[in-house]
Order: structure tokens, then C-alpha cells, then sequence
């Protein structure tokens, strides 16, 4: 699976000319911003089929908002040592 988002960014993101600057990367900053953009489009704005064609977090914000509250702990922050 790993190799297949691997595959899938570089496709992308790294070797697609709409996503490169004219002339190419000038340095390893400019692919630093290709990649933050290039994550945020996959996790924020990307519509997955798997997924009523809804983006990823939206999904996901959707799924934990209709959960009932029976499934989280009251209190899950440590309030002294050794205690769960």
C-alpha cells in the first residue's frame, strides 16, 4: 500500500509538469512547498470515490461526528502518574 501512494505522488506531484514550476525545481525548498500543497489537496479537497466522492478529512470529520459518545473516555488526559 505503500508503495502504491508512493507511486501515486510521484506521479502526482513530483513528475507531473502542471505541478513543477516553469524551468523546474530551483531547490529543495520549492519541492518542500509542492509536497505541503500537494498533501493538503489529497487530504482536503480530493474527492474519493470509496467515499461518496467526498474529500478524505470531511469524511472522516462526518464519521466521528455521528458516533455516539459512549465510545470515548469521560476523562482520557492523565491526571496523576501511573493512572490510564
Amino acid at each position: 500500500m505503500a508503495e502504491a501512494l508512493n507511486s501515486l505522488f510521484k506521479a502526482e506531484c513530483i513528475r507531473n509538469p502542471a505541478m513543477r514550476p516553469a524551468g523546474g525545481w530551483k531547490n529543495v525548498a520549492d519541492v518542500e512547498i509542492a509536497v505541503a500543497e500537494y498533501i493538503d489537496w489529497y487530504n482536503h479537497r480530493r474527492l474519493h470515490g470509496e467515499l461518496r466522492h467526498l474529500p478524505p478529512a470531511e469524511y472522516e470529520a462526518t464519521y466521528w461526528a455521528t458516533q455516539p459518545d459512549r465510545h470515548y473516555r469521560k476523562n482520557p488526559i492523565l491526571t496523576e502518574a501511573g493512572t490510564n
